[in-house]
């Protein structure tokens, strides 16, 4: 069942029983003016056997309504469904007892009490066809019984003694039961459908108003992103060009000390170009236009050729750059897959100015964990907070802002979740998970 139906299905059975209860009031008045009207004019026993069955499924009716607000009033799904089916009954016995009447008056009362009688037993089915049935099934089953029952009384008070013109007119009557119901039951289906139509509209309104709120939603958190990305970029980008302008009024007032500001300057111009190599780099990084390749990878082969490929920057920063990987397989795309990790590695030896970095490949609870361990000066929690978020709020001291943006967008492209933590004592690791390849190009998650 799709939730649209299942919600309709529920409203509808919500609407019934929140209408129940001036239908019980109205069925206690007509049951004391029943009482009045005819207890001059049947046989007493009849009608205290009819008011006593009539009196009890109509308490039964405000029992069940009571256990509904008292427990299921704003339920929904399996709990209401099961009460509605567990209880569905009662509304076609009641429907019984109140047809039962026309044993009590048919052919026994004045014509007059018949006419009333027959006023109120269409105005009942009148208030079935108009009280919302939560289905079809109920409300077919309540008219059925309702017409059912009069049937019987008609058919058991037949005057065969009477002749063809006594039979005649039972069988008119009936004829005029027969229609009456017909017409209840087209009226009521109309109606149902009606009720049901208009439900729908209302689900599938509800869910335009939700879908255009949760665009809204992503459009602002889409802004938001933006502008912490600007923020980090111009962030990044002041600090080396404002070097520069330093070292540019440097060079003016003491040119004796070209060279060594010269290396100063190459420094800051090498800084910015890397920063804008990230800036292009993140640009091709979309999510929804990279295209992703899954094949197993080998680990250790991965995790060697990286270090081989990074060894020249631990040496010019002098440390040690070391690996640990065991055997393996793990199910990604290797060309992305490496452009990540590199870009963690990168980073640690960057950051990392005594001591050494440990690229590592580990399986932990059936999955593989790429691990990059350094001894650098670790990362504050606030960092640690917007690692997970993709771009930070603010640019990093470290130049970690730009990169960040990247690895973030590589791990939603592969669906490699990313963390990290500080390590006590100073330093901090990353990681990235990745499902492990069993040889039959199946990842284990």
């Amino acid at each position: 069942m799709s939730p649209r139906e299942t919600w309709v299905n529920v409203q509808l059975a919500h609407t019934f029983m929140r209408h129940a209860r001036p239908t019980l009031h109205a069925a206690v008045l007509v049951i004391v003016v029943v009482v009045a009207t005819l207890y001059r004019h049947v046989e007493p026993w009849d009608l205290w056997v009819w008011t006593l069955a009539a009196g009890s499924v109509t308490m039964l009716r405000y029992i069940i309504l009571h256990a509904y607000r008292k427990r299921l009033a704003e339920a929904d799904g399996v709990a209401l469904r099961e009460f509605m089916s567990l209880h569905g009954w009662a509304w076609p016995l009641s429907a019984v007892v109140w047809g039962s009447l026309m044993f009590v008056v048919y052919r026994r009362a004045p014509v007059e009490e018949q006419f009333v009688c027959m006023l109120i037993l269409s105005a009942i089915a009148a208030t079935a066809v108009s009280s919302s049935p939560p289905c079809l099934r109920t409300f077919s089953a309540y008219c059925n019984g309702l017409g059912a029952s009069v049937l019987a009384a008609l058919l058991w008070r037949m005057d065969l003694q009477g002749g063809v013109p006594s039979v005649l007119d039972t069988g008119a009557e009936m004829m005029v039961v027969l229609v009456f119901l017909w017409v209840a039951h087209v009226t009521g289906r109309r109606m149902y459908r009606a009720l049901r139509v208009s439900l729908e509209l209302q689900f599938d309104r509800q869910q335009l108003i939700k879908a255009l709120e949760d665009r809204k939603r992503a459009v602002a958190d889409a802004e938001a992103v933006r502008t912490r990305f600007i923020a980090s970029a111009a962030h990044e980008l002041r600090r080396p060009v404002h070097a520069l302008g330093l070292y540019a009024d440097w060079l003016t007032r003491e040119p004796e000390f070209a060279v060594q500001i010269a290396r100063k300057i190459g420094d800051s111009t090498r800084t910015i170009d890397e920063l804008f190599e990230s800036l292009f780099s993140l640009a091709g990084l979309d999510p929804a236009s990279l295209n992703v390749q899954l094949q197993p990878v080998d680990l250790a082969a991965l995790i060697h050729t990286l270090a081989e490929e990074h060894m020249s920057l631990a040496r010019e920063k002098s440390l040690r750059l070391r690996t640990r990987a065991g055997a393996g397989r793990a199910l990604s795309d290797p060309v992305l897959l490496a452009r990540l990790v590199g870009s963690l590695l990168s980073n640690a030896l960057r950051n990392t100015h005594d001591g050494g970095v440990l690229l590592a490949a580990r399986q932990r609870q059936g999955r593989w964990r790429i691990e990059l361990w350094d001894t650098g000066t670790g990362i504050a929690h606030e960092r640690q907070q917007t690692f997970v978020q993709g771009i930070p709020q603010q640019g990093t001291a470290e130049g970690f802002g730009l990169e960040l943006a990247g690895i973030y967008r590589l791990s939603q492209a592969l669906g490699h979740p990313v963390g990290m933590a500080a390590r006590q004592g100073g330093g901090s690791v990353f990681w990235v998970e990745l499902a492990r390849y069993e040889g039959d190009g199946s990842g284990v998650a």
